[in-house]
C-alpha cells in the first residue's frame, strides 16, 4: 500500500495484511496475530503490520478501544527464531534493522492515543508478554502461563521485560521470572499485578467485553492524556534504554554465546 496523504483511517480490507487479521467493529478495533502454526510468533512483516494497524486505529475516531489478541493456543511467543535467528547471527545490521520494527511496532501501540486491552488467549512467551504489558490492561484464560526464556537463549528480554517487570511486579519477582525463566501461571500473574484477571476461557470474552464497554464511554481526550501521564514510567524507562540495548543485541548476535544457544533452539527444532 502506498503512503497515506492524511491522517485517514481505512478500511481494513485495503491494508491487505497477511500476518494479522484487523477489524473493525466500532467503538472496537481488534488486531489479531494470525500465524498459528508457529504460535504467533513475530516475523518482521508481522511486526510491521502491528505497527500499521496500530496507526490506522489511532487516526479512526470512530474506534474507541483497541482490543489485541491471537489465533490458536498461544497469545505470542515472542521472535520467530526459526525464521530469522540464523540469518542474523554474525549480521548485526541486520539485526539492528530487524530491532528498528520491533520498537516501531512497541510505539505504535504505547502511543496509539487510546485504551488497549491484550486479550491473552494463550501462552505468552517472551515478546509476547512484552505485547500484552504493552497494553493497558490484560485478560488471561486461566490455563496458560507467562514466561521468559531470552537468558537460555541468548537474548537479554530488553524489549520491554527489563524495563517494565519491575514496575508491574517489583524488582525481586521481575528478577525471579527474568533470571530462573520459570512459567509464571495465570493466576500467578493476576496475583502479582502481571495481568488484570485470569479466568477460564469462556469467560475471556465476557471479561474482555466489559473492559472495553467500560472504556469506549469514557471522553477520548482526557482518556488520551490520561493514558499519556500513566506512561510516563514505563516511557522514560523505555526510551532510557531501547536504543543502547537495539545496539548491544545486535553486536551480540557476533558472540559465541550468542551464537552457540541459537543454533542449539534450530537444531532441536529440527529433531
Amino acid at each position: 500500500m502506498t503512503e497515506p496523504d492524511a491522517p485517514r483511517p481505512v478500511s481494513p480490507e485495503e491494508l491487505g495484511f497477511e500476518r494479522i487479521v484487523y477489524e473493525k467493529a466500532p467503538p472496537r478495533a481488534t488486531i489479531t496475530l494470525n500465524r498459528p502454526e508457529v504460535l504467533n510468533a513475530f516475523d518482521f512483516r508481522m511486526l510491521r503490520e502491528l505497527a500499521r494497524a496500530c496507526e490506522d486505529s489511532s487516526w479512526d475516531d470512530e474506534i474507541k478501544v483497541v482490543v489485541i489478541t491471537g489465533t490458536g493456543r498461544a497469545f505470542c511467543v515472542g521472535a520467530d527464531l526459526k525464521a530469522w535467528g540464523a540469518d542474523l547471527l554474525d549480521n548485526p545490521r541486520e539485526y539492528w534493522k530487524w530491532f528498528g520494527a520491533f520498537k516501531d511496532m512497541h510505539d505504535r501501540l504505547r502511543e496509539i492515543g487510546k485504551p488497549t486491552v491484550a486479550r491473552v488467549n494463550g501462552i505468552a512467551v517472551g515478546g509476547g508478554n512484552e505485547l500484552q504489558m504493552a497494553c493497558d490492561l490484560a485478560v488471561m484464560v486461566d490455563d496458560a502461563f507467562i514466561r521468559h526464556v531470552g537468558p537460555e537463549h541468548g537474548s537479554v528480554p530488553a524489549g520491554g521485560a527489563t524495563q517494565w517487570l519491575p514496575i508491574f511486579v517489583g524488582d525481586r519477582r521481575a528478577r525471579e521470572i527474568l533470571l530462573l525463566c520459570d512459567e509464571i501461571p495465570a493466576k500467578q500473574a493476576e496475583e502479582w499485578g502481571l495481568v488484570n484477571r485470569a479466568v477460564p476461557a469462556a469467560e475471556l470474552d465476557a471479561a474482555v467485553d466489559y473492559y472495553v464497554d467500560r472504556l469506549a464511554v469514557k471522553l477520548p481526550q482526557t482518556i488520551r492524556y490520561t493514558k499519556q501521564q500513566l506512561n510516563w514510567w514505563r516511557d522514560i524507562s523505555w526510551h532510557e534504554t531501547v536504543g543502547h540495548a537495539r545496539d548491544w543485541l545486535a553486536m551480540s548476535m557476533l558472540g559465541d554465546e550468542a551464537k552457540e544457544a541459537i543454533r542449539g533452539f534450530l537444531a532441536k527444532g529440527k529433531d
